[in-house]
């Protein structure tokens, strides 16, 4: 490490690269993306080749990148005081989050100037870095999280088919007084019935902390998939009936109607048929106004618009977020 020429980060990478290192990923797979990159692209001497940072031992290519960052945050008149008291945090918060290897666990042994690095945030940044800020400033990170909705640390996982549910659950989840960004609730929409299971796979084989998975009602192949690896502390919800769309109240449906076509007369309200599939009536009901393609995720946007209390949450929405509440965190030390 004597002789080594390195060109900083500005200021913008710093706060990329520190943002991707903090999020809600596999703590390996996220170091090592990061780490490689900032090597690549910022280490002039000596000079490395993609295919030969993938031989390198883990502690080395920790090395180089803690050399890289702390070296940026220098340019910037930041200089470490030896205070690591966030990198010992974060190491021991990926560790109660995550199953890691001996050499995952070098990747967090790292002395990168969190610290410092925290002197080149706003107060509008995304919730990883605010939460890295209060890492900082105090001991209970749980009761700052509650009072500042800080989303992390995440607690528990769900997993779901579409982005109508990621987009909906939280804020039906707040409406119901449960905060998912209160009470760390990490939501992943998969992309389809076979992409939660895959999901599922990856995350229960590293992960420490509950998943609960909901799945549309014609999941049924997929739920057997996934009860051959269903953790104890692990829950699937599976819907009565159709799809997400499909357990929204009707009401709630036709006011963002009513908000989307802005007046009354342009849209026959009898249209909606409860008892037929929400999204073909929608989709019915777009065409036949010579709207755009119905897309699934401007709706659930103009739908979280329009909610507004409890009386638009459906029983089966209230049973989902009541199971999500009623899985047990393990106990974690």
């Amino acid at each position: 490490m004597e002789k080594i020429k390195i060109k900083p980060l500005t200021k913008d990478q710093l706060i990329i690269s520190i943002d991707r290192l903090t999020r809600f990923k596999n703590t390996e797979v996220k170091y090592l993306r990061v780490f490689k990159e900032i090597i690549l692209s910022n280490l002039i001497l000596p000079k490395f080749k993609k295919q030969e940072l993938d031989g390198i031992d883990y502690t080395v290519l920790r090395n180089f990148a803690e050399r890289i960052i702390n070296y940026s945050l220098e340019s910037f008149d930041i200089k470490q005081d030896g205070d690591l008291e966030i990198n010992q945090r974060l190491f021991d918060y990926e560790k109660n989050i995550f199953l890691l290897s001996e050499q995952t666990e070098s990747l967090l042994k790292n002395k990168i100037n969190y610290k410092g690095f925290l002197k080149l945030l706003s107060d509008n940044e995304v919730k990883n870095l605010l939460w890295l800020n209060e890492l900082n400033k105090t001991d209970d990170i749980i009761q700052s999280r509650q009072q500042k909705s800080l989303h992390f640390p995440v607690e528990k996982v769900i997993i779901c088919e579409g982005i109508t549910e990621e987009t909906l659950l939280p804020v039906f989840a707040e409406i119901y007084g449960y905060d998912f960004d209160k009470n760390g609730i990490h939501i992943i929409s998969a992309g389809g019935k076979n992409q939660v299971v895959k999901n599922y796979y990856e995350l229960s084989d590293c992960l420490k902390i509950p998943i609960f998975v909901l799945f549309d009602s014609d999941a049924g192949e997929n739920l057997k998939s996934i009860q051959k690896k269903l953790r104890p502390f692990d829950m699937v919800y599976i819907l009565k009936n159709g799809e997400f769309e499909d357990i929204l109240p009707y009401s709630l449906i036709e006011k963002t109607l009513l908000y989307v076509f802005k007046n009354i007369s342009l849209i026959d309200l009898k249209e909606l048929d409860e008892s037929a599939p929400r999204v073909k009536v929608l989709e019915e009901i777009f065409k036949n106004r010579g709207l755009h393609e119905f897309k699934k995720s401007e709706f659930a946007n103009l739908v979280k618009d329009n909610i507004q209390d409890k009386n638009d949450l459906s029983g089966e929405i209230i049973e989902i977020l009541e199971n999500i509440k009623s899985i047990r965190m393990p106990n974690i030390t």
